[in-house]
């Protein structure tokens, strides 16, 4: 399977704090760490609200903007461009092999 052939996922271009898994492990224990701290419903409400909303949007409306922008395509493109150069010409981008003088 080539680079091209991947499915194009948003999750591979971010960091591990921005994935799915801590996005909602972050917002689990802030609501259930209100609740466990202060017991009071209403503050969990309060806490809860903008934690799911941030919640929803990176984890259901974020991936599906990306994927539908298109932002993605041009990148794999130019993932698959850098992966599939001979190592020379790799080697020599990555030391400024570029011979032209400014």
């Amino acid at each position: 399977m080539t680079v091209s052939e991947k499915p194009v996922s948003p999750w591979s271009y971010k960091p591990w704090w921005c994935q799915p898994w801590s996005i909602a492990l972050t917002g689990i224990v802030l609501i259930v760490g209100s609740w466990w701290l202060l017991k009071t419903v209403w503050v969990t409400v309060l806490v809860a609200i903008p934690v799911l909303t941030w919640m929803g949007f990176f984890l259901l409306l974020w991936p599906r903007l990306m994927m539908q922008s298109g932002l993605l395509d041009g990148f794999n493109e130019w993932e698959s461009g850098i992966v599939n150069q001979e190592p020379e010409v790799r080697s020599q981008e990555s030391e400024g092999g570029n011979d032209s003088k400014f």
